[in-house]
């Protein structure tokens, strides 16, 4: 009986399209000592935590059930984020898949003194949908707007083509 209300929770998902504009989020959070390493710049792995659930929540915008992350790809740190400046995030669904979509999202850091706005990261990351009993479910299409949209929508087919192609070489390079 469980197993039913989910399969049909499952199916009405899959009927109801979203839009990119439906999954934006942003997320900021002020750098203060306990986020920092010794130069007083913010932690590689607290900014990755915080792309995380930046990229999380818009995944979960969109999809409305529990996702979990997959992958993420490469990250690059472009420039610091120092103790007193804010960490400003947004992200969005780039495309969905069957069970899995592509959330992109990018860091920016504010000095609040000065006002200088600067973009410190990047990331594309990927997350599954999956029920109570961590079972992949079908996640609900998105509908692309702009040109903006459609053109990551393009981009993240490519991205995905290129991670399926990595993944089946390291499965190879294992056996």
């Amino acid at each position: 009986m469980n197993m039913s209300k989910q399969h049909t929770h499952t199916q009405e998902a899959v009927a109801e399209v979203r839009t990119v504009a439906d999954s934006k989020s942003e997320y900021s959070e002020l750098c203060l000592p306990s986020t920092t390493n010794l130069l007083g710049n913010m932690l590689g792995g607290h900014v990755m935590h915080l792309v995380d659930l930046c990229g999380a929540i818009a995944g979960a915008r969109h999809s409305r059930c529990t996702i979990v992350t997959a992958s993420v790809d490469q990250m690059t740190f472009l420039h610091p984020v120092h103790l007193g400046d804010l960490v400003m995030l947004k992200s969005q669904v780039n495309r969905v898949f069957r069970t899995s979509m592509e959330v992109g999202v990018k860091v920016w850091v504010e000095n609040l003194r000065t006002r200088e706005l600067r973009h410190t990261s990047s990331a594309y990351l990927t997350f599954v949908g999956i029920d109570q009993e961590g079972n992949r479910i079908v996640l609900p299409p998105i509908v692309t707007e702009t040109d903006e949209e459609k053109r990551r929508w393009r981009e993240a087919a490519e991205r995905r083509a290129y991670r399926l192609a990595l993944k089946d070489k390291t499965k190879l390079a294992g056996q």
